[in-house]
């Protein structure tokens, strides 16, 4: 006996699925591809532009200091290193040492929150000095907490 209307042809329909499930792959592959570009940009734009924030407030304090404007100096100072120094004891501090002449900073740490510094000073001395940092919680700008050895 035969059935009432022909069945429905079942060549090709393998080679469909196939094509569709490759389709599907290449798809998700493609999606998270574009994904991880972006979350790898975001990050590379985000620590550069860190690294100039931090870049740019170590700099301007250490041209406080070099230009001898110690109250602007000690102004640009973390809220924890100007509780646990007067501005007077600052100024006595970093007047008696060498003078800066010129320096070039390194790279942020974000890790450590520390900014590598070579600073040279009248005498013609070198030295290689870390920039301690703390975010500020209010604003979230870094800050300079100390220059150390």
């Amino acid at each position: 006996m035969h059935p009432p209307f022909p069945a429905p042809p079942i060549e090709g329909r393998g080679r469909r699925l196939g094509t569709s499930i490759a389709l599907a792959i290449g798809a998700v592959l493609l999606i998270f591809g574009v994904g991880l570009a972006a979350v790898i940009g975001i990050g590379a734009v985000g620590g550069k532009a860190l690294n100039e924030q931090a870049d740019a407030v170590v700099a301007d304090y250490l041209d406080a200091v070099r230009d001898r404007n110690y109250s602007d100096a000690y102004d640009m100072l973390c809220e924890s290193a100007r509780s646990s120094q007067s501005e007077s004891e600052f100024t006595e501090q970093v007047s008696g040492q060498e003078p800066i002449v010129d320096y070039d900073l390194g790279d942020v740490s974000l890790v450590r929150l520390t900014v590598p510094v070579e600073v040279r000073y009248a005498d013609g001395s070198r030295a290689e000095l870390e920039a301690v940092l703390e975010q500020n919680t209010s604003t979230g700008r870094f800050e300079v907490c100390s220059i150390e050895e």
